[in-house]
């Protein structure tokens, strides 16, 4: 059962290769190196996307599920999964230093407890270390209720994620 529940996508402000995910109310999950995958880390129970742009906005795609989806196809560079916990029911997609202009579904749509989230990235590759005008980056992230599991890698295929990985 993989019926889709809710589904958002919009502009997310990105400051020093970063956007976060996070519940204000407590720790989101075990400490993650960016070493791991190059694409998503948990330091400080907050989980940090890496993004190839230094500065600027990036595209995301929210995707809430009530079973497993099935995983983006061939036009994503990175795939990983992470669970994360939701203390307060309010998992959200945020800047770094801004907010968002739009706001994305709540990532723990059903409430406090743990979830999977499989975060996919593309264009990191096209403007490394830059602030674009225009959007260059996509993210989809799905999520869906499930106990905690460790860090799965699907797909690693860009250049940035490589150098992250690297250290």
């Amino acid at each position: 059962m993989s019926d889709q529940a809710e589904h958002g996508r919009g502009p997310v402000p990105v400051q020093y290769h970063q956007f976060q995910i996070n519940d204000e109310d407590g720790p989101a999950g075990p400490d993650l190196p960016r070493e791991h995958n190059g694409l998503v880390e948990v330091q400080d129970g907050i989980a940090t996307v890496h993004t190839g742009i230094h500065t600027g906005d990036v595209d995301v795609t929210v995707s809430l599920y009530h079973g497993v989806p099935q995983p983006g196809g061939a036009e994503w560079d990175e795939i990983v999964e992470v669970s994360l916990h939701s203390v307060s029911g309010e998992l959200m997609v945020r800047g770094l230093m801004d907010d968002l202009d739009e706001e994305l579904p709540v990532l723990s749509f059903d409430g406090p407890g743990d979830y999977r989230l499989r975060i996919h990235a593309r264009g990191r590759d096209t403007a490394i270390d830059l602030a674009p005008d225009e959007i260059t980056e996509w993210y989809l992230i799905q999520v869906w209720p499930a106990p905690t599991q460790d860090a799965v890698v699907l797909r690693q295929a860009d250049t940035y994620g490589a150098s992250v990985r690297e250290g």
